[in-house]
């Protein structure tokens, strides 16, 4: 098995979009044809194959950071609105497509929901992925 980080980052993400095309649990729903990826955005997504491209993202920056919430994704895809005259400003991405990936994820038994760490908060740290996801994550060339 080899490290994910062995190829490149953009390469290897469209090599693991294919690979999630054929995961029964990772399907593009309806309503991602006519929303924003984020409030900085102008247009809904064109592009055909986002769905698995961002999932590919999210698992990527899962196997990267170990453990990974909504929050903090929401924050890494987030990007400058433009408000006119006055000057940008920084807005996070939208929660449902992440949210919405990593309950995929969850189905297809690639991640799961973080247990309670010592001295974090009692709530939900976030996601990690299991045995079956590092080795999915591994497996793409």
């Amino acid at each position: 098995m080899t490290s994910v980080f062995e190829i490149d980052a953009q390469e290897y993400n469209l090599k693991l979009a294919e690979a999630l095309k054929k995961v029964s649990e990772f399907k593009e729903p309806e309503w991602a044809k006519i929303v924003k990826s984020g409030p900085s955005k102008e247009r809904p997504i064109d592009d055909l194959d986002f769905w698995y491209k961002r999932s590919a993202s999210v698992l990527r920056q899962v196997y990267k950071k170990k453990i990974v919430g909504v929050n903090r994704l929401r924050t890494k895809y987030g990007s400058k609105k433009n408000r006119g005259m006055r000057p940008e400003e920084f807005r996070k991405a939208g929660g449902k497509i992440i949210r919405t990936i990593l309950q995929q994820a969850d189905k297809a038994g690639f991640t799961e929901i973080a247990k309670d760490i010592k001295d974090v908060r009692s709530k939900k740290p976030g996601r990690q992925l299991t045995k079956k996801g590092k080795d999915f994550l591994e497996t793409i060339k």
